[in-house]
């Protein structure tokens, strides 16, 4: 907590002329840690080429919203459950139109976002038109809004990331392994299938967890943002974890603080926003695979080969 208070405080107090407060601080250390374990989660649909997931995950999980509002109210629990199994639904649908049909994941996974998340559109608003709409305040779940969130949500979030994480960690060898080379863990004896199920589970609990911050619209790009940009800076995976972390960790508390301090700024695009300019320059700055780097690297051997032709030099074996 010292050390958000230590970046935080300057950049709040002189730059945006506000108050370091209770808010301020909630918004803050919710953004970090939900940024932290997107980032985490997302290296692994960055490297199976399935970033779309987080996308129809994310807008899947908006009916659920909507429906456990309408059998339980605002409850907070009922909501996260709702959005959860809207989600799980999603993904098994998914799987069944890939199991059963010619249809390719991707167009799998646009089917289940645009059909989730048109019922969820036109269930809320039947629930904004309703004589407590006022009351309803579900609209946050669509682009999020950081001032909603409370302590609570920060500690749940930090529980559940905690599980998230440990998870990861105790099957590492065999999410490293389906997301790389699914056919070879098969052949292993490795059920890739559960072990890609279970990958779906947490990414779909880290999903629920980012609707109220982010909201359904871009918690796909909290999701993968932070492993495509650290995906330029290393080959390896645990080095790519790492820097998704902390990229996801600046993006989400930099993002929430912005939105938080200016009230008509919803906090999804704000933190996309920041993710984006990291993935802009890692792109282009990135040691060996930037852009700039290509460009001096091409310069480079254009000039060798205008010399060695001025100098009639024969470089063939």
């Amino acid at each position: 907590m010292a050390l958000l208070a230590l970046l935080f405080v300057p950049f709040s107090q002189h730059a945006l002329g506000v108050e370091y407060d209770y808010t301020l601080q909630t918004v803050a250390l919710g953004g970090v840690l939900l940024g932290i374990l997107s980032g985490v989660v997302g290296c692994f649909a960055v490297l199976r080429q399935q970033s779309l997931i987080g996308d129809a995950l994310s807008h899947a999980a908006l009916p659920g919203v909507g429906v456990a509002f309408l059998l339980a109210g605002r409850d907070a629990g009922a909501l996260l459950i709702g959005a959860g199994v809207a989600a799980w639904l999603g993904v098994a649908f998914i799987n069944a139109l890939t199991a059963t049909t010619r249809i390719k994941s991707d167009s799998a996974m646009g089917i289940v976002l645009a059909a989730w998340f048109g019922a969820g559109i036109a269930l809320l608003t039947f629930i904004q038109s309703s004589p407590d709409a006022s009351q309803a305040g579900l609209s946050r779940f669509i682009f999020g809004q950081a001032a909603a969130i409370v302590r609570a949500d920060v500690v749940l979030i930090a529980q559940v990331g905690a599980v998230v994480l440990g998870v990861i960690a105790l099957f590492w060898k065999e999410f490293k392994l389906i997301a790389f080379d699914a056919p070879f863990a098969d052949a292993l004896g490795l059920r890739a299938n559960l072990v890609g199920a279970l990958l779906a589970t947490i990414t779909v609990v880290t999903v629920v967890l980012g609707l109220q911050l982010a909201g359904v619209v871009l918690m796909v790009g909290l999701l993968v943002a932070p492993g495509i940009a650290a995906r330029q800076w290393t080959h390896k995976l645990n080095q790519m974890v790492i820097l998704a972390a902390v990229f996801g960790a600046f993006g989400g508390g930099v993002g929430a603080v912005l939105s938080a301090v200016q009230a008509n700024l919803p906090t999804g695009p704000m933190i996309i926003v920041v993710l984006s300019l990291l993935v802009f320059i890692s792109m282009s700055l990135a040691p060996g695979r930037g852009l700039i780097w290509a460009y001096l690297r091409r310069r480079r051997d254009h000039q060798r080969f205008a010399y060695m032709r001025e100098h009639d030099i024969d470089v063939r074996p």
